[in-house]
């Protein structure tokens, strides 16, 4: 990551004290809440207990009404019914949720998950075949299906009902107006205007699915949607905060074998897991299989009651994930070689013959991390480059894209990630035009990455009961993300690089001190200053060594201190 800019987010301080008394919360606290834009002490008091009472009604989305029509009423024709998923977490896990809500109604219910590699993305022929040789008489397609006006016509054409769900940007006409597939019903919160909830797919079929059991009898799915939403990047606010905290404690329950079974193969062994933790354990091995095999079996893995076929499948997903991360790996490396020879100017656009679709998202969410501009990677063959692309903050990604549909062949997405393919002959074309979007779009200093500090506080405010403050804005994630508090003219004492190159110290500001550990920092002990004296990004947290607890600094960033007091 290059160097970051440090912007420290601040509020006029009679209102933090006011908030802060209100709420009975301590000053930084309050700072901290209304950064996430929680001004109020009612909007306080609704954020740290996301009650399930606080989920809106189902049939509040538009769609929701004909969709549960339509589902009943192929229920009770005795018509079978065919789910048709997507091949990432996200789809899989909302895939589950469907599946499950409609055995319980006693549907004859069948799943399609494509593959990457051989169908395609999202709700496309194959799907509409698939459900014609089982004699489906209804397609509910889930995280996919908004943009798939052929597919669905195709459907329709052949006597089949069709229910999209899907949380994905529609096709729009000149106007902007929303293109929808001529299907029996759409259930999508980005026709909600405005008011659009941000949900994933999987929520969005655990809608459906509370739709027609009801909230009480629905409620135990919601540790699949919670799974969706953290995969999917979802801001974890409003209803996405409720499903997660409450889907996190299902998870942790280990009442799932399918999702137990995730959690023995990464490790985990029982333990207690948060959202962040969920991304870089359990979610990955969930998205191996779409990567890079055939996804189907995800599925099964998470409806299965057997702690002996989900020990099994989950070790299969293990392999695969080690196996994604050896391919993931070498394209990443290729990349950088690639970039080192051509250079780049406000994207990152490379190409090549052989790289792994299912893998170069990856790729570009790297490189767009590691260098700070949206990214591009695209695997070529028989002349058309199809690929993944992912942004940085600043930058409406499907917005750009969209200004250069003349030259592609399809895409879809959203503001920070999508999927697209054009002809190989056009990609310096799409390359111009792009830099120059950006260009257009965004300054010198967007291109610069921004270290976003919550609240400027003194040492001393830093104690347990801080600390305490802080684990109610669990679960951290997208729109809610991990707190970071700064001090200046901190003396630093006693400096050394331990363990695995991780930099570890104390911070002292006039007689108070507290240990502070870098994680992969180690070759950063040069940085400070001959004086010794730093200012300081961190998150604090309870260290716990020894069967004593104290609180430690998790260094986020330092600079040689520009004010020393």
């Amino acid at each position: 990551m290059p160097d970051r800019r440090w912007f420290v987010q601040r509020t006029n301080p009679d209102y933090v004290r006011y908030l802060s008394r209100a709420a009975s919360v301590s000053a930084a606290f309050a700072q901290i809440l209304i950064n996430r834009g929680i001004n109020t002490p009612e909007d306080v008091r609704a954020f740290l207990d996301p009650a399930m009472e606080r989920l809106s009604d189902p049939f509040d989305l538009p769609g929701m009404k004909e969709a549960v029509e339509t589902v009943r009423g192929a229920i009770g024709a005795g018509r079978k019914i065919v789910v048709h998923g997507d091949y990432d977490a996200d789809g899989l896990t909302g895939t589950a949720v469907m599946v499950s809500a409609l055995r319980r109604l006693g549907a004859e219910v069948y799943h399609f998950i494509p593959e990457r590699m051989v169908h395609g993305y999202g709700f496309n022929p194959p799907g509409v075949e698939y459900a014609r040789r089982v004699g489906a008489g209804l397609i509910i397609t889930v995280d996919c299906g908004i943009s798939s006006l052929e597919a669905v016509r195709l459907a329709v054409s052949e006597g089949m009902g069709v229910v999209v769900t899907d949380h994905h940007e529609p096709v729009r006409d000149a106007a902007g107006v929303p293109v929808l597939p001529e299907a029996d019903a759409v259930v999508n919160p980005r026709l909600c205007g405005d008011e659009c909830p941000p949900l994933s797919g999987s929520a969005v079929a655990f809608k459906l699915a509370s739709a027609l059991l009801g909230p009480d009898a629905s409620s135990d799915l919601i540790d699949l949607a919670a799974l969706g939403t953290i995969a999917d990047v979802i801001p974890l606010i409003d209803e996405s905060r409720v499903i997660v905290r409450h889907g996190l404690v299902l998870i942790n329950e280990g009442l799932r074998p399918g999702i137990k079974a995730l959690k023995d193969v990464a490790g985990l062994n029982g333990r207690d897991v948060s959202a962040g933790r969920l991304a870089f354990t359990v979610i990955p091995r969930l998205n191996a299989a779409g990567r890079i095999d055939n996804p189907g079996e995800v599925v099964r893995l998470l409806l299965s009651a057997d702690h002996a076929e989900s020990a099994a499948i989950a070790g299969r997903l293990q392999e695969l994930n080690l196996k994604r991360q050896g391919i993931e790996e070498e394209i990443y490396q290729e990349a950088l070689s690639m970039l080192e020879e051509k250079g780049y100017d406000r994207t990152i656009v490379l190409a090549s013959e052989g790289w792994h679709e299912g893998v170069v998202g990856i790729v570009a969410a790297r490189l767009a991390e590691a260098f700070y501009r949206p990214a591009f990677v695209f695997n070529v063959r028989d002349g058309i480059a199809k690929g993944s692309a992912r942004s940085i903050p600043p930058f409406d990604l499907y917005g750009g894209i969209s200004r250069c549909r003349d030259m592609l062949l399809s895409f879809g997405g959203h503001r920070q990630a999508a999927g697209l393919k054009l002809s190989f002959e056009d990609l310096g074309r799409f390359e111009e035009a792009m830099n120059r979007i950006v260009a257009e779009t965004l300054t010198e200093e967007d291109l610069v990455p921004t270290l976003t500090i919550d609240a400027a506080v003194d040492l001393r405010e830093v104690n347990f009961g801080l600390v305490k403050e802080l684990s109610l804005l669990e679960p951290l994630g997208c729109g809610n993300p991990e707190p970071v508090l700064g001090t200046k003219g901190l003396e630093v004492v006693g400096p050394r690089v331990v363990g695995n190159n991780h930099l570890k110290m104390r911070l002292r500001h006039r007689s108070f001190t507290l240990d502070a550990i870098g994680f992969s920092m180690g070759e950063l002990i040069d940085r400070i200053g001959p004086d010794g004296m730093v200012d300081a990004v961190y998150t604090p947290a309870v260290n716990e060594w020894e069967n004593r607890k104290s609180v430690q600094l998790h260094l986020r960033a330092f600079r040689p201190s520009a004010q020393v007091s």
